[in-house]
């Protein structure tokens, strides 16, 4: 089997792809993650997943790369990570009693090819109240993470329902992976 190298640094993601029993190392790119002017989220996820996997391949030639990006959307808007706790907020009260999409671009590479999908899930959320909020914030949980949530932690009791991959929203679509796995020869 090619050495299969994970381009990305996120605890979820490699405890994800650990699930599919796969030997990996890791090696985080350093690339530009700006929202291109006019960009839709469909096209931003992909667009760094690609980025994200050539970057790496170039530096290992030999290597089958595996890349992801994750957003949250809502109303057309890429919802990101939060900066501090008043846009944490921002983004529950926009988030509070709706359903929004989560998008992940996923690329795996290798010498002779180049493939990608994005996969798209939908979430809806209850309505939180303040002492929600409160309560969410404290527990540290929401930094870092797009749309200012984990829905595998505390999270996932605001969750009313999903449509589509569960892991897709942990930030891995495992499904979709492993075919794109399979026709790099990676999985049989």
């Amino acid at each position: 089997m090619a050495n299969l190298i994970l381009a990305s640094s996120s605890p979820r993601r490699q405890e994800l792809l650990q699930q599919l029993a796969l030997r990996f190392s890791i090696h985080s790119p350093d690339i530009d993650e700006s929202v291109l002017e006019g960009e839709s989220a469909l096209n931003y996820v992909e667009r760094l997943a690609r980025s994200k996997a050539k970057t790496i391949l170039a530096l290992h030639p030999d290597a089958v790369i595996l890349a992801a990006d994750t957003s949250v959307t809502f109303a057309d808007q890429i919802i990101g990570k939060p900066d501090n706790k008043q846009h944490a907020f921002e983004i529950w009260t926009k988030l509070s009693g709706q359903t929004h999409a989560v998008m992940t671009g996923i690329c795996v590479a290798n010498a002779e090819k180049i493939l990608s999908a994005v996969v798209t899930t939908q979430v809806q959320f209850q309505a939180l109240s303040l002492k929600d909020m409160e309560y969410y914030w404290a527990t540290g949980e929401p930094v870092g993470k797009a749309g200012a949530y984990a829905i595998q932690g505390i999270a996932a009791q605001f969750v009313v329902s999903i449509e589509g991959s569960y892991s897709n929203v942990v930030g891995l679509p495992l499904h979709e992976t492993v075919k794109l796995l399979k026709a790099v020869d990676v999985l049989n």
